[in-house]
């Protein structure tokens, strides 16, 4: 599996799986002129999980902030829950450490959101915080704890847990 840059040719994908019923607590959809907008703009990364066909995208966002930290905003799988998370997260904490020399990754996940925060938890991020009914949900009707998660480039070079798992990913 492979990380490489989205284009617009993998807009459907990407949209496909935010509009997944399973995923719609979790994530935003977002139209194609939004996403083709991350494209352009220097301080963001859009990006696809690639094996055979693509598997999952993520978005970095806050490239080159004067902290060095970045921000994993979305990700999702083509098929979550059946063991590819870890592999995919793992990729991409790798590729904001090597590939953007990050000092920092920060996340946020929805409270509600189980399967995410085992996934971050295993890849060693650590939980920083909680915001009350912060996240209004459309999908749910209501607002959701917004939990944020954080590596630092020191932990990330210790090794994390899944890094003991598999082999390194290409970039």
């Amino acid at each position: 599996m492979t990380l490489r840059a989205a284009t617009p040719q993998d807009f459907g994908i990407i949209r496909s799986l935010a509009q997944r019923p399973d995923y719609a607590e979790f994530i935003s959809d977002e139209d194609e002129a939004a996403l083709a907008a991350y494209l352009d703009r220097p301080d963001c990364r859009l990006l696809i999980w690639q094996g055979d066909q693509p598997l999952g995208f993520a978005l970095f966002c806050q490239i080159g902030e004067p902290s060095g930290r970045v921000e994993l905003r979305r990700l999702a799988l083509a098929e979550a829950g059946r063991g590819a998370g870890a592999g995919f997260v793992q990729a991409l904490i790798d590729y904001a450490f090597q590939e953007l020399q990050a000092a920092g990754v920060w996340l946020d996940a929805s409270g509600e959101n189980l399967r995410a925060q085992r996934v971050y938890a295993r890849a060693g991020f650590t939980l920083e915080g909680r915001q009350r009914a912060h996240w209004y949900r459309p999908s749910l009707g209501r607002a959701v704890d917004l939990l944020l998660y954080g590596m630092q480039r020191e932990e990330w070079a210790r090794g994390t847990p899944l890094q003991a798992q598999g082999p390194r990913p290409t970039f």
